[in-house]
């Protein structure tokens, strides 16, 4: 009988320690689905009104759900410095644990003239759900509709100054990041123009807002219809080239200034230089139709055209009958056009001092990469930088560093790209 009882009690303990072990191994594993503290850890878990997203570049940042929102200046200038600046902001609101409020963008292009700024909405250029849907759970966009009390502002100046350093600038948005400051609805930030504020992001960030960034159906039915016009210039399927030729009166006072300032000739190219790189492109086959994405209007003569080789059929906007289709639209649209224009090309080859060109390699680069292409076989979207020599007196060969820890090189350019 005693025997028996010893047998009952060690049974009886074993199974509380069972029990035990099954509550413990229960409670590890809730808190790992629910719980964002593990840095690397790549995953999704909703949590009240906050979605909290684990990443390599950013872990624990939570996206909230509710109105708290982070408003910017007018985002200003070209359309891919806009495009930088606009995910400088997403980026920011980001690491406010804030909604932006969507953003006016400008249709024209002006430096100076603040007053002569045409203005244009967000969605009037990029599809606002259709970034929601893609951006899920990463960045969010609102509408000022979704403000309960517009008057609850916080405004939050910039630094500036050789003072207002890197280090400044990461300390105060994580100080209003969190205690009284999430009190306000809205935080104002007023001064500099996004394109402008320090960058604490890795290129893979911006990489993930420019995806969600998807023309409204109006523009990319234009663009369809230039590139269905490039491919129908022969009898026959031709691959075409899209060259972005940065050769304008602006560009050249702007390129020269920059290569006496860093000290390099490698910024600047010729309409012969460039025509001599493309002719050069290692397995390019001929004939191929060059579409030349230029502003006309900027150009001090037509004679882009001259000069290209035998093979090749050089087309500018005039010569292929698609200038009514850009003339209607200001600036800012007609650029956003020749992006998909350029994006969409067989080959591309653009200036690695040009965001215009730098984003469009940056996209290539992703598409490169989704598809399981390595840098020494991207068949598929291939890009050249014409501004410097490559292999056969070629451009170099242009692939984006995803691994860069911020957006330096894409937004003032460089000779130093990934090959």
């Amino acid at each position: 009988m005693h025997w028996m009882e010893r047998f009952n009690f060690k049974i009886s303990s074993n199974s509380i320690g069972l029990k035990c072990v099954f509550v413990l191994v229960a409670v590890l594993i809730l808190r790992a689905l629910l719980l964002p503290s593990i840095p690397g850890l790549v995953g999704r878990a909703e949590w009240g009104n906050i979605v909290y997203i684990r990443n390599d570049s950013q872990s624990g940042i939570a996206v909230r759900q509710d109105n708290k929102f982070l408003e910017v200046p007018q985002i200003v200038w070209g359309l891919n410095n806009q495009k930088i600046a606009f995910a400088r902001a997403c980026l920011t609101a980001r690491m406010l644990n804030r909604t932006l409020l969507m953003p006016s963008l400008s249709a024209s292009l002006f430096y100076k003239e603040i007053d002569l700024l045409q203005p244009i909405s967000f969605d009037k250029v990029f599809q606002f759900q259709k970034f929601n849907e893609l951006c899920n759970g990463f960045v969010r966009l609102g509408r000022y509709s979704d403000l309960s009390n517009p008057t609850q502002v916080l405004e939050l100046q910039k630094g500036n100054g050789r003072k207002w350093t890197l280090e400044r600038d990461l300390e105060q948005l994580r100080e209003h990041s969190k205690g009284k400051f999430d009190n306000y609805q809205v935080i104002r930030i007023i001064g500099k123009n996004p394109f402008l504020w320090h960058d604490h992001w890795p290129v893979r960030d911006y990489a993930k807002v420019f995806e969600c960034l998807v023309l409204v159906d109006e523009f990319t039915n234009e663009a369809d219809r230039v590139v269905s016009r490039i491919r129908a210039v022969s009898l026959q399927p031709l691959p075409y080239v899209a060259v972005h030729m940065r050769v304008e009166i602006d560009w050249m006072i702007h390129c020269k200034k920059l290569e006496q300032r860093l000290n390099t000739n490698q910024i600047c190219s010729s309409k012969d230089e460039i025509i001599q790189r493309v002719a050069n492109i290692e397995g390019l086959k001929t004939p191929a139709v060059v579409y030349l994405a230029v502003a006309d209007k900027l150009l001090r003569n037509s004679s882009v055209l001259e000069g290209w080789g035998e093979g090749f059929l050089p087309f500018e906007k005039k010569k292929l009958g698609v200038e009514g289709i850009y003339s209607k639209y200001p600036y800012l649209i007609q650029s956003a056009i020749d992006y998909e224009v350029c994006l969409r090309a067989d080959i591309f080859v653009g200036n690695s001092f040009s965001t215009f060109s730098s984003l469009i390699v940056l996209e290539r680069t992703q598409k490169m990469i989704k598809k399981g292409e390595s840098g020494t076989n991207n068949i598929t979207w291939p890009s050249y930088a014409y501004n410097i020599k490559g292999e056969s007196n070629g451009p170099k060969r242009w692939i984006t560093n995803m691994s860069d820890l911020n957006l330096q090189a894409i937004s003032y350019g460089t000779t130093h790209i990934s090959s």
